[in-house]
């Protein structure tokens, strides 16, 4: 399976873009078993994920992976 993170500079800075994609990069790390093998998953932040903790963001990333694979 492959992951793809679109962080665009909406976003913010460059660290704070390279921060959101490390962010969701560990979040999908700790989801690889929820994924089915040979799936292609592409995640887009938005601004506001920027401002979310880590927590909430892994909330939100196992939510719509949950809904993905149904």
């Amino acid at each position: 399976m492959r992951f793809g993170f679109i962080v665009s500079k909406k976003v913010g800075g460059a660290v704070v873009r390279n921060t959101v994609r490390r962010r969701l990069k560990a979040v999908c790390a700790e989801a690889l078993p929820v994924v089915a093998g040979g799936t292609d998953v592409v995640i887009r932040a938005l601004p506001s994920a920027a401002d979310v903790d880590f927590a909430t963001l892994r909330a939100e990333v196992h939510r719509c992976l949950d809904r993905a694979s149904r």
